[in-house]
């Protein structure tokens, strides 16, 4: 990349203080784009979905891997059942989504409360082998439903079914001739293996799966920098984790360094991501210590105080710009992580050096996402917190005793619960997915790259004031 003035500003920049100007382009159309990443994750868009508990889970890192991401399981999550989420996305169909599954006996109100948690909107009903015998749809509002009644009595036939082996295309013309949106997939016995909305058929003619050498999802798993490092993280590699990630608030200190090290001389035969700094020195300092890959980014999220509280951090842009060409030097890559609220500003991490971009609290407000949905009179919202706040401390310091939890618990920097709203339009976080790749290959054509390593390299920065930013901004309602 390079800057219009032809020199780089003697001030560090954030995302809102950048345009990118458009370059002489032969790209003609954004599919002519490839999105892959090769920084060793196999991530075939440039999204990584951050290690939050309201975030990171099963659900969510079965559709980002399906779509090309990665989704990293957080460290407080107890390592039984980060297992057990591993081995449930490898499992998981590449095309077909996972529904909620219920038995014709169940109640009405269990698959009411469990439908929000996919997007397609409905739960489908098997027999006692497993084959598919209707649909519950999801009730907005209830109305007159019984919600102590059998499904049995309510649910509704099923109107497209399909063998799991058919072509997403031919799907999505099977599902618009029926006029339909859901296909339910069976396997040869007849088994439910999944559902295919008419656009999760579309997408999958556009997205490539993110897989491992064995042609399964890949998940991503943190680790701390307390306690035994090396036994938790070989757990973890051993139950199927694609990469690990070391994490911790301030990831240029020397216990970092000790751990990282200690992980690097164990190969564990994964990569290992490390952070979070914000400096060249912190950079050349983890890949050092054997991290392939650097987690960039000191105060820049949604849900973190620590800038406020502490003073510290740097604009985000100005870090990933640093970090990202020194890891370059070093053969290794950075993640952007935090700061990012628009597809513009996953096109500057990109333009900046990042492989790729960390997501967090953009993405809580989605169904695919842990918390349990809650409506209120503005709408359906989820609740977000961040991992250094009292809440996220209390978790993860649990097994301490009574003095020590209280103790950790006076020193937050971070939100301990916030409302993140779904948005009626992009409810799912497919639909936040399809945005910011939308964004990014335009972004690239723009440029005229055809892929993000080009797009690096052609991008010609321009510095704009707060007007300038403001100008940009779409006005729905006029002026």
């Amino acid at each position: 990349m390079r800057f219009l003035s032809g020199h780089e500003p003697d001030h560090d920049l954030t995302y809102d203080d950048l345009f990118i100007v458009p370059n002489r382009s032969e790209v003609s159309s954004r599919f002519d784009v490839d999105m892959a990443t090769h920084d060793g994750t196999g991530t075939t868009v440039p999204l990584v979905v951050a290690n939050m508990t309201a975030v990171a889970g099963k659900r969510m890192a079965e559709t980002v891997a399906r779509r090309g991401g990665l989704v990293v399981i957080p460290q407080d999550i107890p390592e039984t059942a980060t297992a057990d989420t591993i081995s449930y996305v490898k499992s998981r169909h590449l095309i077909a989504d996972t529904p909620v599954v219920l038995g014709p006996t169940d109640l009405m109100a269990h698959a009411q409360g469990l439908i929000p948690k996919r997007a397609h909107g409905c739960a489908v009903v098997v027999d006692d082998d497993g084959r598919p015998i209707g649909l519950i749809p999801r009730a907005h509002g209830g109305g007159d439903l019984d919600m102590f009644s059998e499904l049995r009595l309510s649910m509704v036939p099923v109107p497209v079914l399909l063998p799991d082996t058919t072509e997403p295309r031919i799907a999505f013309d099977t599902l618009t001739e029926a006029n339909v949106d859901l296909a339910v997939l069976t396997d040869t016995d007849g088994r439910l293996s999944g559902v295919l909305s008419r656009i999760g058929a579309l997408r999958a003619g556009i997205y490539r799966p993110n897989v491992d050498r064995d042609g399964r999802l890949r998940i991503a798993t943190a680790v701390g920098i307390n306690g035994d490092v090396v036994s938790k993280a070989r757990t973890l590699a051993q139950a199927g984790s694609d990469l690990l990630v070391v994490d911790t608030a301030h990831g240029h200190q020397a216990k970092m360094l000790a751990a990282l090290s200690a992980l690097a001389e164990a190969d564990l035969g994964v990569p290992l991501a490390a952070g979070n700094v914000v400096t060249a020195a912190g950079t050349r300092d983890l890949v050092n210590a054997g991290a392939s890959i650097v987690k960039v980014g000191v105060g820049p999220g949604a849900m973190c105080t620590t800038r406020m509280m502490t003073g510290v951090g740097r604009p985000q842009f100005s870090a990933v710009a640093e970090c990202a060409a020194t890891a370059h030097e070093m053969g290794a890559a950075v993640w952007a992580d935090g700061g990012v609220r628009h597809p513009r500003d996953v096109a500057l991490a990109i333009a900046a050096g990042a492989s790729n971009v960390m997501i967090g609290s953009w993405f809580a407000g989605t169904y695919e996402s842990p918390g349990d949905l809650h409506t209120d009179a503005d709408g359906e919202y989820k609740v977000n917190f961040g991992m250094a706040s009292k809440r996220a401390v209390a978790a993860r310091s649990s097994a301490d005793g009574a003095y020590d939890r209280a103790r950790k618990a006076l020193f937050e920097e971070g939100i301990s619960s916030s409302r993140i709203r779904i948005d009626p339009d992009r409810p799912s976080v497919e639909d936040l997915i399809d945005q910011i790749c939308a964004g990014l290959r335009s972004t690239a054509t723009y440029t005229g790259a055809r892929d993000l390593g080009e797009l690096h390299r052609n991008a010609v920065l321009g510095v704009q004031s707060a007007a300038g930013f403001a100008e940009g901004r779409p006005l729905p309602g006029g002026w």
